[in-house]
């Protein structure tokens, strides 16, 4: 790695969970420079603009919990384990280190940019995205291994899913209180119960 690559990446890593909680409009420049200690020149000597810093954040945020998440799952081998995965991750989100600093990356973003940045929308999208195809694809595979009940509708199963968690998690946050998130969780593990065959 370059020293400009290693500064670019410092910078990333140091911004990241500024913008995860403050999100895109409420970091300032000079949140950039108190989090990296650099000054705007060093910054936009590296992007060229906040835009390409917030971008490259959610990216650095969304791979922690992406990571985190995977990595999980390819210890796993039954369908139903890798379902509950997520409900181990996100039943303590604050112990995934990008969580810890505002909440949920993908949630936070999707509320903030969702009318007002047109590209951070689109990571929030495809992130999203990224969630459901997952699932899809845990569901499919247990359906064909006998994990799951044939019948299983892979699409409606990860839409509920995925709002539980993520209404969970924004309940957890704005109230402070962690009953939201654990209901969610419960209900979430009915669903799974539900499908195991």
């Amino acid at each position: 790695m370059t020293k400009a690559e290693k500064t670019r990446q410092y910078i990333i890593e140091k911004t990241a969970p500024i913008f995860n909680k403050k999100g895109y409009a409420g970091t300032s420049i000079n949140d950039l420079t108190d989090a990296t200690g650099l000054t705007k020149g060093s910054i936009y000597g590296n992007f060229e603009n906040k835009d390409e810093v917030a971008l490259a954040a959610f990216d650095y945020n969304f791979g922690l919990v992406y990571g985190t998440i995977k990595n999980r799952i390819a210890a796993k081998s039954h369908s139903i384990d890798k379902l509950k995965v997520y409900l181990n991750v996100f039943s303590d989100f604050s112990s995934l280190p990008t969580l810890l600093n505002g909440g949920c990356p993908v949630l936070n973003t999707a509320i903030e940019a969702d009318d007002t940045h047109g590209e951070l929308r689109a990571k929030a999208v495809n992130a999203i995205e990224r969630w459901y195809a997952s699932l899809e694809y845990i569901i499919k595979e247990g359906v064909e291994k006998g994990q799951i009940k044939q019948g299983t509708n892979a699409k409606d199963f990860s839409g509920a899913f995925i709002a539980l968690i993520e209404g969970g998690i924004m309940l957890a946050k704005v109230t402070g209180k962690m009953h939201g998130l654990k209901a969610a969780m419960k209900q979430c593990e009915k669903m799974i119960n539900e499908i195991t065959a």
